[in-house]
């Protein structure tokens, strides 16, 4: 899938209304600091269209992006991030589970987990969070570059352990440094969403 039109379409905060969108969706969730933003930068070949900051926590909306007129990434707020206080907490996920029960085109749901660490309570949490809405997230696991190559498949078996991953749980190691993984995470996007090469 080659990606050459992208725009930031939509920005829901607590309070909005999720758009009704007629393309499929495919939607990004993790811990903050995992790097999700700089995974969405790298599968859009842009620098920085969406928002990276070293304030992790600071995005509190859920971001549409518009793909090639053909589907859309959505970006979902980050978690876990302790400076963060529990009523903001609580109005997040209360945000993010709307938008899981409500979107009638939701393909696929990419959970982001940092390949270094165990998976943390969090990381559970919402592994289980999303499979209780009627998907089975699919596993990126992200910073490989930082690992040496021999310990990457350890790793992996370590964290599918954590998140007590179901049979046939989708994992695909990614580093946004080397671009590990990112032609499997397009090729995975364009079989679920049903689109043909040719046509995005």
């Amino acid at each position: 899938m080659k990606i050459t039109n992208v725009k930031l379409e939509t920005v829901c905060g607590i309070t909005s209304a999720l758009p009704e969108n007629k393309l499929p969706e495919i939607a990004f969730a993790g811990k903050s600091n995992v790097g999700k933003s700089s995974l969405i930068n790298s599968l859009i070949n842009r620098k920085s269209l969406a928002r990276t900051s070293s304030q992790p926590g600071k995005t509190q909306t859920i971001n549409f992006y518009n793909i090639n007129d053909a589907l859309y990434f959505v970006d979902l707020p980050g978690y876990g991030y302790a400076k963060t206080s529990v009523s903001v907490k609580e109005q997040w996920g209360k945000m993010v589970e709307r938008y899981l029960m409500k979107s009638k085109m939701l393909k696929a749901v990419f959970l982001l987990i940092d390949i270094r660490h165990e998976p943390s309570q969090n990381d559970k949490n919402m592994y289980d969070w999303i499979i209780y809405h009627g998907f089975i997230p699919v596993i990126i696991v992200t910073k490989t570059d930082k690992l040496k190559r021999s310990q990457v498949a350890k790793h992996i078996a370590m964290i599918r352990k954590g998140i007590e991953a179901k049979e046939g749980t989708k994992i695909f190691p990614f580093s946004s440094l080397t671009k590990q993984g990112k032609d499997e995470i397009l090729a995975y996007i364009e079989e679920v969403c049903g689109l043909a090469e040719s046509s995005v």
